[in-house]
């Protein structure tokens, strides 16, 4: 089920109503409707692929009690082997089966001995398996690691696992942080559930307006590469990397905004990553959770940064090949890590720089010159390697670069759909104007108009929803999805 269809548009006050109704009842009927409505939610998509969700719950919920009631080390470790094994097992057998057998096939066929009858899988991805599998691998290492005591609350497990406004794209959530929202008694919070409202509506803005407008002609010019010159291309790329941002964004912003609905509080996935000053800072800011989640269970385990240089350029390499890995099951996402990775080298190699930590132009209106050469740097150096995201084989990326490093670079663009791409075009640029000023809040309009009067205020959200109704491009699924 989509955040921007009907069927959710239906299914989201339904199981909200529900919901409070059952405020003052039990706690455990409150979850139980949770983890029906994820259920429903999931389902909605292939609801034969619910059994996977149910015994990745089922065998985590199983090691958290193992570990809870086991104090010998070794019983433990078996214990974490098998939910790892289990969990990344599965992601693996669905996500990487075809790749591994097909390039096992290539390379034997270059060494002239060719293998016949190799069968591959006919099967989809399962929907947000990248996600659902980590965030249940976080339990079982944080009670393995005695981070957090294991919950007998089975529905309440379940509820943390297949809770439906992050289940498929995220942000991906730690269970210390997600699992105890559960346990607790959640009331209905006017201010909570009207902020969470125009976070879903601003989501959904970035989502239907900006992320699928630019689709149209990121899918025409990447399908066509060798049929545009370099300053098409170019403008192919910035779209992309536009239209990521927002679907992805938007997504995480219907995903926190629908969890506040419920008395949930989820972790900002986005902090506005266009506005760093170094491919440092970009990282901390873009798909946080991932990150997060990567520091925390590879990166600060291999050693961090708290190791010779040698060895902390090595993590910074496993990690984000392991993260492009887990985009996919194909070269091009090992090409992203790589290309992310030697990003890093002049960061790590060089003499120590400042670490980023406040936003940029943080009590000022407008960048310095020096900011803006670095926010536009850091930008350029994301939607290059945003070509290998998009590029369907790692022959169409080479090609895509090919064309865009020629001299055609200088010539003028021209890829159709002027006229839609020039009411696009503005609504980009306030978009991203809006987003500057609104850089300092957890999402750009959250604090944005509140001290206006109401009428004007009101009179601003009315124009994105009729600017959403009016300007909304083709209902593609969230570009995420195929992660």
């Amino acid at each position: 089920m989509l955040f921007n269809s009907i069927d959710f548009a239906f299914f989201l006050p339904v199981v909200f109503t529900l919901y409070w109704l059952l405020s003052n009842k039990k706690l455990k009927l409150q979850n139980l409707l949770v983890v029906i409505a994820s259920y429903v939610f999931y389902g909605w998509w292939d609801w034969r692929f619910l059994f996977l969700m149910f015994f990745s719950t089922i065998v985590d919920y199983s090691v958290g009690l193992g570990l809870m009631n086991q104090e010998k080390q070794k019983k433990r470790k078996l214990l974490l082997f098998i939910s790892i094994l289990t969990n990344l097992g599965l992601l693996g057998f669905f996500k990487y089966y075809n790749f591994f057998i097909e390039n096992f096939c290539t390379a034997f066929t270059l060494l002239g001995m060719p293998i016949k009858n190799v069968h591959t899988l006919n099967i989809v991805l399962p929907l947000g398996i990248s996600f659902y599998t980590f965030q249940t691998l976080s339990y079982s290492i944080d009670v393995y690691r005695r981070n957090l005591k294991p919950t007998k609350d089975f529905i309440a497990f379940a509820g943390f696992v297949s809770f439906f406004p992050q289940l498929v794209a995220g942000p991906i959530e730690k269970a210390s942080h997600l699992l105890p929202q559960f346990l607790k008694k959640r009331s209905l919070d006017y201010s909570k559930a009207s902020d969470g409202m125009r976070q879903i509506l601003w989501g959904l803005f970035k989502k239907v307006v900006i992320a699928d407008n630019c689709a149209v002609f990121v899918d025409n010019i990447f399908a066509n590469n060798p049929t545009f010159n370099g300053s098409s291309l170019a403008a192919g790329a910035i779209l992309f990397s536009i239209q990521v941002y927002c679907d992805f964004s938007g997504y995480s912003d219907i995903a926190i905004g629908t969890a506040r609905l419920f008395g949930f509080e989820l972790m900002q996935n986005f902090a506005f990553p266009f506005f760093s000053r170094n491919i440092a800072e970009f990282y901390r800011r873009w798909h946080i959770s991932l990150f997060k989640w990567f520091k925390d269970y590879v990166y600060i385990p291999l050693g961090g940064n708290r190791c010779s240089k040698f060895k902390h350029i090595r993590n910074v390499f496993i990690v984000f090949i392991i993260c492009g890995l887990w985009h996919g099951a194909g070269w091009t996402y090992l090409m992203w890590g790589v290309i992310s990775s030697i990003y890093f080298l002049p960061l790590l190699l060089g003499r120590k720089k400042k670490k980023y930590t406040d936003i940029v132009a943080k009590d000022k209106v407008f960048p310095s010159i020096k900011e803006v050469i670095s926010m536009f740097s850091t930008f350029c150096l994301f939607t290059f390697s945003c070509i290998f995201l998009r590029a369907e084989n790692i022959n169409q990326a080479f090609s895509y670069i090919k064309g865009l490093l020629s001299t055609s670079f200088f010539e003028k663009p021209g890829f159709g759909g002027g006229e839609k791409l020039r009411e696009i075009i503005p609504i980009i640029i306030v978009f991203f104007i809006i987003e500057w000023i609104g850089r300092k809040n957890k999402y750009a309009i959250e604090t944005f108009g509140l001290k206006w009067p109401r009428p004007l205020r009101w009179t601003f959200y009315t124009a994105i929803i009729i600017i959403s109704m009016l300007l909304a491009g083709e209902g593609k699924q969230f570009v995420y999805f195929q992660f």
